[in-house]
């Protein structure tokens, strides 16, 4: 992985890199950018708990292949904006969209993990003008998703766990309940090296600065509440169109949260160009775990799109 210096700064961590805030759909995003201005822009949106240091790999890798890389912080994440409301996927999608202008292009390979994925779907097909392919790893189309979780599945416990008040959010600030580093290491492969301390550490630092645990945990309060209200009909029916943009869907074989079937769901779902791959040995964070081998996988699709 690579090196970074110490820094006091939790969010604005030093590297082969650039920080910079942009302005996009009534409310304020950091950015980490690196590569030619000129560059063909690839987006990568962070999942939960993590923020955009998550892609500290990729960004500089991307970067020397010519490409301008640039990882943001999602809504109530990391340095952007954690605004009262605003984490249902049409905001969040109105978001990806907004930065992809506001950084001056016209569209963007958007690539996100987890939640960050989840998002890089409704993207795709809420505003397909500004996602030119997508990049979905660990996070197969949120209609397939839904379709594929069993009750009392891993993922289904985590975002039960979290409809609860208050509770949940000091928990996961509190880096002495120990909640983000299971949880981390819990979703992670067997025997995989991630988290170190050095990630732990980052990451809890990130969503202890107060309200990011609570925003955080509002994407899964949305998840969970939505299937009982109108909103949530509503993004079902926009999200019927089929993705027309080439898609890349990277899944571990060991992830115990994503089931093997919300991928197999969600080819019903693109037109496009669909390429597939399963990380034998890897859990749920195949950028962290295993990240040389995500981003030769990520630059060789780049490259044929």
């Amino acid at each position: 992985m690579a090196e970074v210096p110490p820094s006091t700064d939790p969010i604005e961590i030093p590297g082969p890199w650039q920080h910079r805030h942009v302005a996009a759909n009534g409310a304020r995003f950091h950015v980490a950018e690196a590569g030619p201005a000129d560059g063909p822009l690839v987006l990568l949106l962070h999942g939960f708990p993590e923020f955009w240091w998550a892609w500290r790999d990729q960004v500089p890798a991307l970067a020397e292949a010519g490409y301008r890389a640039v990882a943001m912080d999602l809504r109530g994440y990391g340095g952007s904006d954690k605004t009262p409301d605003g984490y249902d996927p049409v905001t969040l999608a109105q978001d990806v969209s907004g930065v992809v202008k506001a950084l001056g292009a016209r569209s963007a390979v958007v690539v996100g993990h987890g939640w960050g994925g989840y998002v890089g779907w409704a993207t795709a097909v809420l505003h397909a003008r500004e996602v030119s392919a997508l990049g979905a790893i660990s996070a197969p189309h949120p209609t397939a998703m839904l379709k594929a979780l069993r009750p009392g599945s891993v993922a289904v416990r985590h975002v039960l766990a979290m409809q609860q008040p208050w509770r949940p959010e000091r928990r996961l600030a509190d880096p002495t309940t120990g909640f983000l580093r299971d949880h981390l290491r819990d979703w992670s492969g067997p025997g995989s090296a991630f988290p170190d301390e050095h990630a732990v550490s980052t990451y809890q630092r990130a969503i202890s600065l107060w309200p990011s645990s609570h925003c955080a945990l509002e994407y899964h309060r949305w998840l969970f509440r939505s299937r009982l209200r109108s909103d949530g009909r509503r993004f079902d029916r926009l999200m019927r169109p089929a993705v027309g943009q080439p898609v890349l869907a990277v899944s571990g074989g060991d992830d115990p949260a994503v089931p093997a079937e919300g991928l197999a769901r969600s080819r019903g779902h693109v037109v496009g160009e669909l390429t597939e791959h399963l990380m034998p040995g890897v859990g749920h964070f195949p950028h962290e775990e295993r990240p040389a081998e995500l981003t030769r996988l990520l630059l060789d699709w780049l490259g044929g799109l």
